[in-house]
């Protein structure tokens, strides 16, 4: 099974490309590489392919990177399933996870993240934590993106670890990750990795 993961950058024609591109392709850069794994096309739309248990906390990494850029966004949808064509690039691959991924995209309308998989049950609780979880994390600031962002980044650094990479008091980093709802955030990936286990 793998996961990939269709987006388009929201907004992208009110901000010059040079500002965005560059973040986008490093963020997708962590999770494979170009193009078979990755590639953007349509000049702000991507695809990338990963592993399952990593597609959620890529997609808030992808979104914390370009929240960096005051009012930009992104909408990604999440397709899982198995791949059956296997090509060089991966906007040529095929396979049911590649389906799912364009008809969940199709039917994204306000929500900016969801998921598809071949159980309706699975996507139903998924979904719904998104919705929640959005509500906060469609208004990360810049500031809180970019702490959020060095938070995945460094998954063992504690606070004031943080702190000292970004040049930012303790109580600067404790407040934004409290406001950034990142503990929440955590759990819902962890709760999306033991969902996914019984699938």
């Amino acid at each position: 099974m793998v996961a990939v993961l269709t987006g388009d950058i929201k907004n992208s024609t009110e901000h010059k490309t040079a500002k965005w591109l560059p973040i986008l392709k490093q963020a997708l850069d962590r999770y494979g590489d170009e193009p078979s794994d990755w590639e953007i096309y349509r000049g702000d739309s991507f695809q990338l392919q990963t592993e399952p248990e990593k597609a959620l906390e890529a997609s808030l990494y992808i979104k914390a990177c370009l929240k960096q850029v005051r009012q930009m966004d992104v909408r990604i949808a999440v397709g899982l399933g198995k791949k059956t064509y296997d090509a060089k690039k991966i906007t040529e691959s095929n396979g049911e996870a590649f389906v799912n991924s364009g008809k969940c995209f199709e039917n994204l309308k306000k929500q900016n993240l969801a998921i598809k998989t071949s159980n309706a049950s699975f996507d139903r609780h998924i979904n719904l934590l998104l919705e929640l979880a959005l509500l906060t994390m469609d208004n990360w600031t810049p500031a809180i993106s970019k702490t959020v962002k060095s938070a995945i980044e460094n998954p063992e650094m504690n606070q004031r670890e943080l702190a000292s990479l970004l040049g930012k008091s303790q109580g600067n980093i404790s407040e934004e990750l409290k406001k950034a709802g990142f503990d929440e955030v955590r759990k819902m990936i962890d709760f999306y990795k033991t969902q996914l286990a019984q699938l």
